[in-house]
């Protein structure tokens, strides 16, 4: 019987002769790593909408911020994780860029390229229930459009394969 925790570090223990273990990379498990991604994003995406817009900035650099807020807040939420099982800060500082650095890309990528081709998103405002609709829509997209990636990435034992080196 395979076991969750020997599935994340790539043991199988069914064909142990068989060379270096992938991680099984299910469906479930790729969902959780993006919802994860997805939270982080989600955090740094709207804080940056809402700053950019309260500034009265323009499209690109409410974009800018956003994208920048998006990553940033993606690796924090990863970091703290990889850190609260006692991995030094360098290390938990690669394990991050390693686990969200492609998934977070193509979120935002989808979420801004959703956004962008709305007619009116951004041109919403934060009151506007276009604003919210839009951006609720273009995160579902960005997620359903990311959990593909996220699978194929630990099923090679990268992105979020790599955070689960770290939990026990």
């Amino acid at each position: 019987m395979r076991h969750d925790h020997d599935i994340h570090r790539g043991a199988r223990p069914d064909h142990a002769d068989a060379g270096p273990a992938r991680p099984r990379a299910s469906w479930a498990t790729a969902a959780r790593a993006t919802l994860h991604c997805l939270t982080g994003c989600a955090i740094g995406e709207i804080l940056g909408m809402v700053i950019g817009t309260a500034l009265g900035w323009g499209d690109m650099a409410t974009m800018a911020l956003a994208i920048t807020l998006a990553f940033l807040f993606g690796y924090a939420l990863t970091l703290r994780g990889v850190l609260k099982a006692g991995v030094g800060f360098r290390t938990a500082f690669r394990v991050a860029l390693a686990a969200d650095t492609l998934s977070i890309a193509v979120m935002e990528l989808i979420d801004n390229g959703v956004l962008g081709l709305w007619p009116g998103a951004m041109d919403a405002h934060l009151t506007d229930a276009m604003f919210w609709i839009a951006l609720a829509i273009a995160l579902t997209a960005a997620f359903v459009i990311t959990v593909p990636v996220n699978k194929w990435m630990i099923g090679r034992g990268r992105g979020h394969a790599v955070v689960h080196r770290y939990h026990h």
